[in-house]
Formats: structure tokens, sequence, C-alpha cells
């Protein structure tokens, strides 16, 4: 009788609203759009040097993504679903 109980008033629900997943799908996207562009830059010959390693995309564009892509989901976990407007 009591675990019946227990079962109606347990309803499933999400921890996350849809504004929660919504950020964290963007602060996903950022963080791989950061690790995309530090990619790559390197030789096939280890003898030559690359200088395109030490490039703006890579030194400062993409380390700046992937913190704002954590950003977001440190923002999108702290988030209150259950707040109304």
């Amino acid at each position: 009788m009591g675990e019946q109980k227990r079962k109606e008033q347990s309803k499933a629900e999400f921890i996350f609203g849809k504004k929660n997943y919504k950020f964290m799908l963007i602060g996903l996207a950022l963080v791989v759009v950061g690790f995309v562009l530090m990619s790559g830059g390197g030789s096939d010959d280890p003898n030559v040097w690359n200088p395109d390693v030490f490039s703006w995309r890579r030194i400062r564009l993409a380390p700046t993504l992937v913190l704002i892509g954590f950003g977001f989901q440190v923002y999108a976990i702290l988030l209150n679903p259950d707040k109304k407007k």
C-alpha cells in the first residue's frame, strides 16, 4: 500500500529543464569548435619546422572559445529550471 502511494507521488522528472539543455548544447558546440581550431598545423616531416603552430587562431582564439564553452556549461548546470518569468 505504501509503496504504491510512493510511486504515484514520485513522478519521473528531469533534473534540468529545456533551457538548461540548450545552454549545455551551446557550450558543448563551443568546446568542440575550439578544439577543432586548435588541431592541425603539424608537419609530416619531423625535420621541418612549421611556424603555423604559433598562429593567433591556435594560441588565442581556440582556447578562448573552449573557456567560454566551459563557462556556458557551468551556467547551464547552475541555472534554475523551476524559476518562472
